[in-house]
């Protein structure tokens, strides 16, 4: 969705508004950092979020990923930042389409800073001199399908100055931008001037003030310094009473001054705050709760998955449940599909699941870390099934983060059956992905809830796990006998299949639905059997890949996880009976023929 779409619903509504700036780390910890901060953020309900791009575009490959990670597993609007420096008109073509086809629709456009280690800016041959030449070639090659917005200075550029840049501003709103962000500031009389002077000359445009917390004296003074920015007396004053070397003091005086600025700039009539945050949210966030604007309690999710904020998959509605663990994995098998099911999931091979790109792959490496890492979280020996079992035990005790099927910890439903899960995998049912049974809880409920107000919703229980061939054979020989209720597919790596779902049927069943006041029924989360297999081949990649690779041949861990690898079978079983059913009397059953054997 355009931004600009969602400011102005806000200003029609009267509704106060903010959002995020962030700029991408150097580092691949520093990037998986500020997505766990991205996460926590988001529960602060920003109206977007941008990302910075680097002069000539030496950070746009992170850009356009963090954009992209943002959108689709987060569910943020976001908006990437695009310069003239070092570009010509083809590489902001290309950096432009690939913004596009990965669903970004919002692009903040500059000139630029000068390159590093060059104190003038030069147009590069064949690029663009001005930011207004950016913004118009956008429009003229893509039309209106992008949001755009602009930098706007309420005291002047710091090569310019104040009224030669508000006709600069002024030709930029010509050129097509749909909204101005301000460059940081601390004299909130001359931003009002800002506006005023801008309307005044025909910008008619939203216009957001800057705001950027003071985090430590020396940093705050680099950015005021390089950007120019007018100090007002009162704050000098106050500064020279402070201890510049705590950075908890300038912090907390920062938070105040911006609550201070801001409730001055809200009270005269402004409805948007943009925060350059530095990659940090406490001041922030402390600067939201002195202005009573942060969230009173938990924003409920639209769907049981994440929504994305993409332009693409606006009308998404119905996934399989077996990639719900790994949702960057899921994005990427099906970017290029032309339309998603918004209703009822049907033939999940037409369009057919693509294969997975190296990049997922760079993504998964970097957020898991390296061999030495990974095998003090999954076990630096494994000399039996009982002790990879245990690592299955102590992901669900939460005593480590993460497994290589599973991106985050356990949700708050899975932690509902969290003792129930112990015991299976303790008896040697490693699960992999699970969901209990639901009858009617409220849309609200805080663990399962998810939709709109006044509304219930239903799940039938799931459990998917790897399992040997011995106990396949007795679960089937159970459910044949005392189930009925019960479906089930397994596979082995090599296609070899056990299933209790004839060919008769869709083999497409809904796990997950909800009824809404005045809405058709929504079912988004489904158990299909061809997807599944489609996913049983990623399952056992990510096995051998992931984890097998992390040890020698011949060592004991080797020859464990590739008999689990070869010989196993990735299960999926779902209890169709929501209201009574048990699914883990099922595996007890199981477990207890087996020990009379």
């Amino acid at each position: 969705m355009k931004i600009i779409d969602r400011i102005n619903q806000c200003i029609e509504e009267n509704k106060t508004f903010y959002s995020f700036e962030y700029f991408p780390p150097k580092t691949d910890a520093g990037v998986e950092n500020l997505y766990q901060r991205l996460e926590r953020m988001a529960k602060l309900a920003p109206l977007f979020i941008d990302i910075t791009w680097g002069a000539g575009g030496s950070t746009a490959g992170k850009t356009i990923e963090i954009g992209q990670t943002a959108q689709n597993m987060i569910g943020l609007e976001t908006q990437i930042h695009m310069t003239c420096t070092n570009m010509k008109v083809e590489d902001i073509d290309n950096a432009i389409q690939t913004a596009k086809d990965l669903g970004i629709q919002n692009i903040l456009a500059l000139r630029g800073d000068p390159p590093q280690g060059s104190d003038e800016w030069e147009k590069t041959s064949g690029g663009f001199q001005y930011a207004k030449d950016l913004i118009r070639h956008i429009r003229q090659t893509h039309g209106d399908y992008f949001g755009i917005s602009c930098a706007g200075y309420s005291e002047g550029h710091p090569e310019g100055d104040y009224e030669k840049d508000l006709h600069y501003l002024k030709e930029k709103y010509d050129a097509g931008a749909d909204f101005v962000v301000s460059q940081l500031f601390y004299d909130w009389q001359q931003f009002l001037k800002f506006v005023k002077d801008a309307r005044e000359l025909g910008i008619k445009c939203p216009i957001i003030p800057g705001i950027m917390p003071l985090q430590s004296y020396a940093g705050w003074q680099r950015m005021v310094t390089f950007c120019k920015t007018r100090i007002p007396e009162h704050m000098k004053e106050d500064m020279s009473k402070l201890n510049l070397e705590d950075d908890n003091e300038i912090k907390a005086y920062g938070i105040k001054l911006c609550v201070t600025m801001c409730k001055a700039l809200l009270s005269n009539g402004i409805r948007g705050l943009h925060f350059y945050t530095l990659n940090l949210e406490k001041s922030t966030e402390e600067i939201l709760n002195g202005l009573e604007l942060s969230p009173k309690e938990s924003i409920p999710r639209s769907l049981p998955w994440i929504k994305p904020a993409n332009a693409k998959r606006s009308d998404e509605k119905v996934r399989p449940i077996f990639w719900s663990n790994r949702v960057k994995s899921y994005i990427d098998r099906t970017q290029n599909w032309d339309d998603f099911p918004n209703g009822r999931w049907s033939d999940s091979r037409s369009p057919a699941f693509g294969e997975l790109s190296d990049s997922v792959s760079y993504f998964y490496r970097r957020k898991f870390g390296e061999t030495e890492n990974l095998k003090s979280i999954w076990g630096q020996e494994h000399d039996s099934v009982e002790s990879v079992q245990e690592v299955f035990v102590n992901f669900l005790e939460g005593k480590i983060d993460f497994l290589p099927w599973n991106e985050q910890s356990p949700s708050p439903e899975t932690n509902i059956i969290k003792n129930e899960l112990v015991v299976l995998n303790k008896n040697g049912f490693l699960t992999t992905n699970s969901q209990p049974k639901v009858n009617g809880a409220p849309s609200s409920d805080k663990n399962v809830g998810w939709g709109p107000k006044n509304g219930y919703v239903y799940q039938k229980a799931y459990i998917e796990c790897f399992i040997s061939p011995e106990n396949l054979e007795l679960l089937e020989k159970v459910v044949k006998e005392k189930y009925p209720m019960i479906s089930y597919q397994a596979s082995t790596k090599d296609g070899k299949v056990k299933t209790n779902i004839t060919d008769s049927s869709s083999g497409v069943n809904a796990v997950t639905w909800g009824v809404f006041p005045v809405q058709e029924i929504i079912q988004p989360t489904v158990v299909d059997s061809y997807a599944f297999m489609v996913w049983k081949d990623e399952a056992f990649t990510i096995l051998k890949g992931h984890w097998l690779s992390l040890y020698e041949e011949n060592t004991n861990a080797s020859r464990v996880l590739s008999t689990i690898t070869n010989e196993w079978y990735l299960l999926n079983v779902v209890d169709n009976d929501y209201v009574n059913g048990d699914i883990f009397a099922l595996f007890k059953d199981v477990v207890a023929s087996k020990n009379q054997q």
